[in-house]
């Protein structure tokens, strides 16, 4: 079962500016300047710039793969080693009838060796690289991305930053301080929806819009230390401020921009 709601997202409609009816989508052909129906579209590759080799539904359907609706399962690994940058579609699994048992012992061996199972799962004509693991309440399957899908992150340049012991002693004051035993996902809302759900219906009731002024942001330069004092003084719990390193420990200021 899929753990997500794509229905969950707001989606628009392209409409004719001038009457608000809705656009129908037409394919052109770029030769011969004129609409191409459904029925005499063909699928090709570009193996080349502007050349194509053709393939027919009966070759593409040849080279699917055929769904067994099972995940073979090949190894299992530490939970921890699996970087979450692979990550991709989850599901929910249960177990089918007289399958209680085994789902069980599968989950409770999984949760008891914080590990997780690696295999693969084909379904829609692909195959793909899964990861099984036990959840508080049963099983989710996480489809994984393919290594030729994830970048490696030394493809950035990212410059080698000293970073001074009183820097990391605020930077760690304040992650303590914003510290929670646990994630929960019900705490954050999705801001950006409200405020289209709320432009929606204020349209549907034939409301005015007003539109806020959008506001500047750049790249501006900032005392970093400074910085992290004033975000401990902000979230400093009522009982008392945190106090800043003593003198001895003070770095001069670093410019970071």
């Amino acid at each position: 079962f899929s753990a997500t709601e794509a229905s969950k997202t707001i989606s628009f409609n392209l409409l004719h500016k001038s009457c608000g009816s809705r656009l129908k989508q037409q394919y052109f052909c770029v030769k011969e300047e004129v609409p191409v129906a459904r029925e005499d579209m063909a699928k090709g590759y570009e193996f080349a710039k502007d050349q194509y080799v053709m393939f027919s539904p009966e070759e593409l359907k040849a080279m699917e793969e055929v769904g067994t609706h099972m995940a073979e399962i090949t190894e299992f690994v530490p939970l921890e080693t699996v970087d979450p940058v692979y990550f991709d579609k989850a599901y929910y699994l249960a177990p089918d009838k007289g399958g209680a048992k085994p789902y069980a012992l599968l989950a409770s061996a999984l949760r008891e060796s914080k590990r997780c199972a690696l295999g693969r799962w084909a379904a829609r004509g692909k195959q793909y690289i899964v990861m099984i693991r036990a959840a508080e309440d049963g099983l989710v399957m996480q489809q994984l991305l393919y290594a030729g899908e994830v970048r490696a992150m030394k493809e950035l340049e990212i410059p080698e930053t000293e970073v001074k012991p009183a820097e990391l002693k605020l930077a760690q004051m304040l992650i303590e301080q914003q510290a929670s035993d646990k994630f929960d996902p019900s705490q954050y809302t999705d801001e950006v929806r409200g405020r289209i759900e709320a432009a929606v219906q204020k349209k549907v009731e034939g409301q005015e819009i007003t539109l806020a002024e959008p506001q500047e942001t750049g790249g501006q330069v900032i005392d970093l230390m400074e910085a992290l004092r004033a975000s401990l003084e902000k979230k400093a719990p009522a009982r008392g401020r945190a106090s800043a390193p003593p003198a001895a420990e003070r770095e001069p200021p670093k410019r970071a921009g």
